[in-house]
């Protein structure tokens, strides 16, 4: 099978390389062709791979191309994976932002809204060009910000685009390893939409349930093999503790959507603060917040909790998240053709990832992120998971970007959601989960709202709905304001010239 990896000079390509090294017997992939429009980039990341599969028998044979065409005929599976404008788009994004005085993150706010109006009409490009070389093929988008993206590819490929981020499955598997649980013997409740989303419950399944199995792709986080196999709990202990004879009975804990007595183990870890601030997001959010909402939220939810103190910790520092990777990215391409090309990549992933949202650490004094290189994690590990399901028709569970139907009922069932969803030969398709806590469904309805003012103004090239866009977004929330920040980006980046005047 030919897998087609879009943006394929880009500096996560190796972890996605490295996945199919270690799962290739499984996956069936014989060819990997990287497609980017920066041959450069693309002639490093060869280097990287070529290194990485050096004495690995089976490897896929590598392809790249600067050709669209050429990279999607023929592919069975394509990975979307682009940055329309580069890194430096990025920090323009970031940049105008925060002299207007809100805050610019990639996926949040205004910089989130300026990066989806020139993300959709090329991916929307790619999309028909996908449905047309490449009809049968399966398309997972990895590209920012993904619901906004997969949304808008899916009105050329419909249900065979999916849309994936590591954010859920890494909460799900701390929530998990806290509780002592066993991935194979619980069911959650996780909605919302994509940096936007509540796990609100963990609970004990029927051993006749069929997602007893591994219900959201985590075991192989557990042992490390990158096998989809289980695991047994990390301690030696039952999903409650030492007290495990309470399991499926009701269980004293805070008041709160997450909290009631119906068998949802998440009440018992919100009632323990040791335990619960054991973990990144107990230690970002604090006890008491979580208790309140009675659920874990994702981690950007900090953003939108605390937008004064981010956005004054962001202004503190010395640059902005985006001004960081295109230097280290810059120095690590550079690197790359002149020394070990794997060591140089190697080097500057470790410093990315121990660097991941350090603002919002710092503010709350959340300590260093985990970081543990024995067990897969990232995207790379849920799109091969999202692969193998597919191809090999192996049913299993995972959270992912997908077209609602129903799930989170406040929606519409067009509207991509991220939520529990059962994967095999068919797709995926969205499971049956408790309802969204009321204290999420205003703010997910609200960012929903700008996200489909976006595809409005891409659909009319209209600047008043991209102000429209702008200004439904939580972080935003003013129509003058909104009007600058559009006027602001569109004098920046003339990929948003399609938006006229009006």
């Amino acid at each position: 099978m030919r897998l087609t990896i879009l943006g394929g000079g880009g500096f996560r390509v190796p972890l996605v390389h490295r996945a199919l090294l270690a799962d290739r017997e499984r996956t069936g992939i014989t060819e990997l062709v990287l497609y980017d429009v920066d041959a450069g980039r693309l002639d490093a990341i060869g280097r990287v791979l070529t290194a990485q599969a050096r004495g690995v028998p089976g490897a896929p044979r590598l392809i790249t191309t600067t050709d669209l065409d050429t990279a999607v005929t023929r592919a069975d599976f394509v990975f979307c994976a682009i940055r329309v404008g580069g890194l430096r788009g990025r920090v323009t994004d970031e940049r105008v932002a925060l002299e207007a005085g809100v805050l610019g993150q990639e996926t949040v706010g205004a910089g989130g809204i300026s990066y989806g109006l020139r993300t959709v009409p090329e991916a929307r490009r790619i999309a028909a060009r996908i449905a047309r070389l490449a009809p049968a093929a399966w398309t997972i988008n990895f590209t920012n910000p993904a619901g906004l993206v997969t949304e808008a590819m899916a009105t050329h490929l419909g249900d065979r685009v999916i849309g994936i981020c590591d954010s859920p499955s890494g909460l799900v598997d701390r929530v998990l390893r806290a509780l002592g649980a066993d991935p194979g013997t619980v069911r959650v409740d996780y909605a919302g939409l994509n940096h936007l989303g509540w796990l609100y419950g963990v609970h004990l399944l029927d051993a006749a349930d069929p997602r007893a199995t591994d219900p959201l792709g985590v075991g192989a986080r557990r042992t490390g093999t990158g096998s989809s196999g289980l695991s047994g709990s990390d301690g030696g202990t039952g999903p409650l503790g030492a007290d495990d004879s309470r399991a499926g009975t009701d269980v004293p804990g805070p008041a709160g959507p997450g909290a009631r007595g119906d068998g949802n183990l998440l009440a018992r870890l919100l009632a323990d603060r040791p335990r619960l601030e054991s973990f990144e997001e107990g230690r970002l959010f604090g006890a008491d917040r979580l208790r309140d909402l009675g659920a874990i939220p994702n981690e950007y939810l900090h953003y939108y909790y605390d937008p004064a103190g981010t956005l004054a910790a962001v202004r503190r520092a010395a640059q902005t998240r985006g001004e960081f990777l295109l230097g280290q990215q810059r120095r690590c391409y550079a690197e790359i053709l002149v020394r070990d090309p794997l060591g140089a990549w190697l080097g500057a992933w470790r410093e990315r990832e121990a660097t991941y949202m350090a603002e919002n650490r710092e503010l709350t004094g959340a300590g260093e992120r985990e970081h543990d290189e024995s067990r897969p994690a990232g995207y790379e590990g849920v799109a091969l998971a999202v692969m193998r399901a597919l191809a090999l028709d192996e049913p299993t569970t995972l959270i992912l970007n997908v077209r609602n139907r129903g799930a989170v009922t406040v929606l519409d069932d067009g509207a991509v959601v991220e939520v529990p969803c059962t994967v095999d030969a068919r797709g995926a398709s969205p499971q049956r989960i408790s309802p969204l806590p009321a204290h999420g469904t205003g703010l997910i309805q609200a960012v929903k709202t700008a996200e489909r003012w976006v595809l409005h103004a891409v659909d009319s090239g209209s600047r008043a709905a991209a102000v429209r866009a702008m200004a439904a977004h939580p972080l935003v929330g003013s129509e003058p304001l909104a009007a600058r920040l559009i006027d602001a980006y569109r004098a920046e980046f003339p990929e948003l010239a399609y938006l006229r005047a009006g």
